[in-house]
């Protein structure tokens, strides 16, 4: 049965034994990490840290419960501290306008001494004068 397994095991240009050497050497490396303690990967460490950042909520939670007020009893509201501030003049506010503003229409200067053709004046070539 050993020589079935060794047989299948042989790697095609190595020696009969080596394929055989490799399951040896991989089984012990299984074998090694399922007995290893879970320190050596640092699992320990880090769970003793998420224990501790736990152990602090607790506290705040418990400190932050002490202080909060009993269902049954409740605070006065605090109206003694709040001043009112002064109103101040506004404005009143309008309502928005459902179209655009109108601008005013364009205003022509009265200026007699410039034409009042916009358009370019087609003279050319111009005549000496």
């Amino acid at each position: 049965m050993l020589q079935q397994l060794a047989s299948a095991l042989v790697i095609p240009g190595l020696p009969d034994w080596v394929g055989l050497v490799v399951l040896v050497v991989l089984a012990l490396v299984a074998l090694a990490y399922l007995l290893m303690p879970f320190s050596v990967f640092g699992l320990k460490g880090r769970l003793e840290a998420i224990e501790a950042q736990l152990d602090e909520i607790q506290t705040e939670i418990r400190s932050l419960t002490a202080r909060m007020p009993e269902p049954g009893r409740r605070r006065a509201p605090v109206e003694d501290d709040w001043a009112e501030p002064p109103k101040a003049a506004r404005p009143p506010i309008e309502a928005p306008r459902l179209h655009p503003p109108i601008p005013p229409p364009a205003a022509w200067p009265d200026d007699n001494s410039r034409s009042r053709r916009s358009e370019p004046r087609l003279d050319w070539p111009r005549s000496p004068r």
